[in-house]
C-alpha cells in the first residue's frame, strides 16, 4: 500500500475537486454533449456536427480559417470534422473566389433541411437543460464562459 506524503496532501486534492473551473466546465460539457449527441442522433448528427453544420447557416460561406476559431478548434481538426458531413452532402467545400488557397464552406440544401428537422430537437433538449438549471441565470454564465475564450 502507498501512503500519501506530506508535500501533497489530501487537502490539495479536494481543493482542485472543488476549485477548479476547468474540471467542473469539462465534467459539465461532457454531460451535455451526451445529452445532445443522443438527442441528436436520430438525425446522424453529433452535437458537434450540429454546431458545425448551423454555424454555416449564413448570407456568406464563411472560410475555414474563419471558422476553426469561432468553434475553437484548429484548422486541420475543423477539416477532418467537415469530411463525413461534406461526404453525406450536407456542405460543400469551395475555394474562396478572391484566393483560391482559402476554402468556403457552403451549407447545401440537403444539410439546411436537416437542421430545419433537428432543430425542434435542440430546442426541446435545450429546453431540457434550461429547466434542470432552473435558479441559474445563463446569461452571466454564457458571457463568463465567453469572456474565458
Amino acid at each position: 500500500m502507498t501512503t500519501m506524503r506530506d508535500d501533497l496532501p489530501l487537502a490539495a486534492t479536494h481543493e482542485v475537486r472543488d476549485r477548479c473551473l476547468c474540471l467542473h466546465v469539462q465534467r459539465a460539457a461532457r454531460t451535455l454533449a451526451r445529452r445532445f449527441d443522443e438527442a441528436l442522433r436520430p438525425f446522424g448528427l453529433t452535437n458537434g456536427q450540429f454546431s458545425l453544420l448551423m454555424s454555416l447557416n449564413r448570407p456568406d460561406p464563411p472560410r475555414i480559417r474563419d471558422l476553426a476559431p469561432f468553434l475553437a478548434m484548429d484548422r486541420t481538426t475543423l477539416t477532418a470534422a467537415l469530411k463525413p458531413l461534406e461526404r453525406d452532402g450536407y456542405l460543400r467545400v469551395v475555394a474562396d473566389a478572391n484566393d483560391a488557397r482559402s476554402k468556403r464552406l457552403i451549407l447545401t440544401d440537403t444539410g439546411r433541411d436537416l437542421l430545419v428537422r433537428a432543430l425542434p430537437v435542440w430546442r426541446d433538449t435545450h429546453d431540457d437543460v434550461d429547466r434542470v438549471l432552473a435558479g441559474v441565470d445563463p446569461g452571466p454564465l454564457r458571457a463568463g464562459l465567453l469572456a474565458l475564450a
